[in-house]
């Protein structure tokens, strides 16, 4: 019986070509979506699973109350690490200190490569689970040791044994290779860590960490530990809450510090704290995909289910005379769901295809590194499980439909389908549409939010704003050296070197006092150290006052705010105002000489700090250059690479467009746009395949009605509104449907930024419009083709 249940349903699909196309190609591209949605988010759950304790890996994080409003983040003291050991030791397997994970110049004899890396104790490698190819994860025990990674070890030295091999860092550290680990995978977090380096060698090696070694005001390191078994992050979460707030004085106690572990199982996925509780993060587009994923499926379904209840008639006789010779009821669902089945099959092995072909491209716009998981068992038992599925859910109406006919209304030719049996076709196109309209509306405003950010006044002026770090001590001492030079071969307008880049605050400092302050207000301040020469290279806006200058030597202790931080001073006449940084006669007295546009430092999505700009000649990190307007780039950076190289020959000069540093900080949200618009875009091509074929079918069902209306004087404009009128009503209702669906999602989702867009009514009315046209355009060339027909063919019979 299956075998004859085969043989009709692929006679079925091959007598009906244009139906079987608009159900396998629907299908296939509604499963292929699913297949890429299913992929991405399999690499979204799977996110940091390649550490093999993730489950009990931890990243030291701590809440404060500042004015009102707690902040969360993964800044800690040096000596919470110690305490941690040998206070709550018992909870903790391995704790590891670490610096921030960024890149450093690694050397080998002329050699200069820019290698991501990090500073850590010894524990860390453990924690990480490195999977090492030569050496061992101890092989940070020695001070003077590196770990590198087998990309960074072939870039060194090729095929030769990396082993015991000398190498620097940031061409002042010497450090001796004690160990090879494979590159971590891309779905890390530490994904980009090319090396190690020992933590005792960090601490010996700045100066500045003999101080914070017990200063446990400065959150300025990172905490990662391993949980012992048989505990569990809650449980040691109450026991070292207060660690870092009963080493406090009472000064810093009124923040009510409180250390919590974030899980690494959460690190991706659920970031995201506010008020000090956590509030999402990547899950909710794990779950925003994972809807769209079952709705384009849902769409491809519809169509199926639309156009076998649509041709209902042409296979009433069959049933009828099924019925007639015996079939049971169970017996024809059998059937009607066997072709479901085998459509559903063949649409399967197309979507692998159409995955296949595309995979390259989602790869690059979800930046991912997915791959089809050919040789996995479970891949292929979960797709055809997925795949039969599919089919009987897409079956399941037209197979209980079509199996309810009578035979003796069908075989006396009594039977006809109806104006209620072409409901239920109604209210399906009515829910592909609602989703259609839906998808478009959100998509149109993920994109209006993007470009509403990146169109935020940032206060200064990044065309043609390069920045250099300076790696190693090499670049120290070369200020106006460099500078006389660039500019005397006029390839920059300006030069300046800061503390922090243009897109980023690397510093935040609190003790800051002024006449008229709040004694209960917290002054913490973006601080940023600049040479005299910044304002002119960034292009920031003096508001008020005057701009650092050389010629006034008491330039020294002046200081330029920002304008928020006026309004967060609440001054009248900010410029003359005397602010005091710390305690006692010995505390910094700086004078506000200038005000300057707020500057959009940090998050393009958040409120700008309040910030102070201090002048300095060492306490810098970056150097920064305008480079000349009236020369080509490329000319200007090979001029900029020579003089460089000339001056500081040891180190390799890498520099960063802030075009492109600032463009980096949309890339999520642009991301999520592109995949959103991508799988919207199939899902109204899904949905307009199925309107072809029900398009199709109403004019071929109406032939005779339409030759009728033609001669009595009908037009093809007349005909043609007739046949558009039911499609434009179906989704006008599914546009009234859709509209505050939208509207809830999106209100809910732009609550999470602070700046963000106006949700406009054109937005809604453009979907709509939008829909409307492509409605139009989809049925008009079969609403066309059979007003245009002649009355003497479809009349013929007659």
């Amino acid at each position: 019986m299956f075998k004859n249940y085969c043989i009709i349903a692929w006679r079925n699909l091959l007598k009906n070509k244009i139906t079987s196309f608009i159900n396998i190609g629907g299908l296939s591209i509604g499963m292929a979506v699913t297949i890429l949605i299913g992929l991405w988010i399999w690499d979204e759950l799977n996110y940091d699973h390649y550490h093999t304790n993730y489950d009990r890996v931890g990243q030291v994080q701590q809440y404060e109350t500042r004015n009102g409003s707690t902040e969360t983040w993964p800044a800690v003291p040096l000596p919470l690490g110690d305490d941690l050991k040998n206070l709550y030791g018992n909870n903790f397997k391995y704790v590891a200190m670490a610096s921030w994970q960024g890149n450093h110049m690694l050397s080998k004899n002329e050699n200069h490569l820019n290698k991501n890396g990090i500073y850590i104790d010894k524990e860390g490698p453990y924690i990480l689970s490195l999977d090492m190819v030569n050496g061992s994860k101890n092989g940070l025990s020695n001070p003077n040791s590196i770990l590198i990674s087998e990309s960074t070890a072939k870039a060194f030295f090729g095929d030769a044994d990396p082993m015991n091999q000398s190498m620097k860092i940031d061409n002042k550290l010497n450090v001796k290779v004690t160990g090879v680990f494979k590159d971590l995978p891309y779905s890390t977090t530490f994904r980009d860590l090319k090396f190690i380096a020992p933590w005792d060698l960090y601490k010996t090696s700045e100066g500045w960490l003999a101080e914070a070694a017990t200063d446990w005001s400065d959150n300025s390191f990172q905490c990662f530990v391993q949980i012992r078994d048989g505990v569990d992050f809650a449980s040691v979460n109450a026991k070292i809450k207060k660690a870092r707030y009963n080493r406090l004085g009472d000064r810093n106690k009124k923040f009510n510090s409180s250390i919590f572990l974030h899980p690494m199982k959460d690190w991706h996925l659920r970031s995201s704290y506010k008020d000090g509780v956590q509030s999402g993060g990547q899950i909710e587009y794990v779950w925003m995909f994972a809807i769209i994923g079952v709705f384009v499926l849902l769409l491809a379904c519809i169509n199926f289910m639309n156009l076998s209840t649509a041709r209902s008639e042409k296979r009433a006789k069959e049933v009828g005379i099924r019925k007639t010779v015996g079939s049971h009821r169970s017996q024809l669902v059998g059937q009607l769901l066997c072709e479901s089945v085998m459509v559903t099959l063949i649409a399967f092995v197309f979507s692998i295809m159409l995955t296949t072909i595309s995979l390259p491209w989602f790869n690059k716009v979800a930046d991912k590194q997915m791959h089809i998981l050919w040789d996995n068992v479970w891949f292929w038992l979960i797709g055809l499980g997925f795949t039969i599925t599919t089919g009987l859910i897409a079956g399941s109406y037209p197979a209980l439909y079509l199996s309810s006919f009578r035979p003796i209304k069908v075989l006396k030719g009594t039977f006809k389908a109806g104006k209620l049996a072409a409901l239920p076709r109604k209210v399906l196109v009515v829910m592909q549409f609602a989703v259609s309209v839906s998808l478009m509306i959100c998509t149109i405003i993920v994109y209006k939010q993007i470009q509403h950010s990146k169109n935020r006044p940032v206060g200064y002026d990044r065309n043609n704003l390069i920045s250099i770090m300076m790696q190693t001590p090499d670049f120290y001492g070369k200020y106006d050296v460099l500078r006389a030079e660039l500019k005397k071969q006029q390839a920059i307008e300006e030069m300046s070197e800061s503390s922090s880049p243009v897109t980023g605050v690397w510093s935040n400092n609190s003790g800051f006092k002024w006449e008229g302050k709040d004694p209960n207000t917290d002054s913490d301040f973006a601080t940023i150290w600049v040479t005299a020469e910044y304002g002119k290279t960034v292009s920031f806006t003096i508001k008020e006052g005057r701009d650092f200058s050389r010629e006034f030597k008491g330039d020294s202790s002046s200081a330029i705010i920002n304008e928020a931080a006026v309004k967060f001073m609440n001054l009248k006449d900010p410029i003359g105002k005397i602010v005091r940084w710390g305690d006692g006669p010995g505390a910094p007295a700086l004078t506000i000489i200038g005000v300057v546009k707020d500057m959009v430092m940090t998050s393009p999505y958040e409120p700008v700090k309040q910030a102070v700009y201090l002048l300095t000649d060492n306490n810098v990190n970056v150097i920064n250059l305008k480079l000349n307007p009236e020369k080509s780039t490329s000319a200007s950076l090979a001029i900029i690479e020579k003089v460089f190289k000339e001056l500081i020959p040891e180190a390799p000069f890498a520099y960063e467009f802030a075009d492109t540093e600032y463009a980096r900080k949309f890339s999520n949200e642009e991301r999520i746009g592109n995949l959103a618009g991508f799988f919207t875009l199939l899902a109204i091509l899904i949905s307009c395949l199925g309107l072809f074929g029900l398009a199709s079918f109403v004019a071929e069902q109406r032939t005779k009605e339409l030759g009728i209306r033609k001669i009595v004087g009908a037009s093809v404009f007349n005909l043609w509104a007739l046949l558009s009128a039911e499609f434009v009503v179906l989704v006008s209702v599914a546009s009234v449907i859709a509209v505050p669906v939208a509207y809830y999602y999106l209100h809910d989702w732009l609550e999470k930024y602070n700046y963000r867009v106006a949700v406009s009514w054109w937005v809604f009315a453009g979907a709509i419009l939008g829909m409307m046209v492509i409605t139009l355009s989809t049925i008009s060339f079969q609403a066309i083709k059979a007003a245009t027909t002649s009355p003497v063919k479809s009349l013929r019979s007659e």
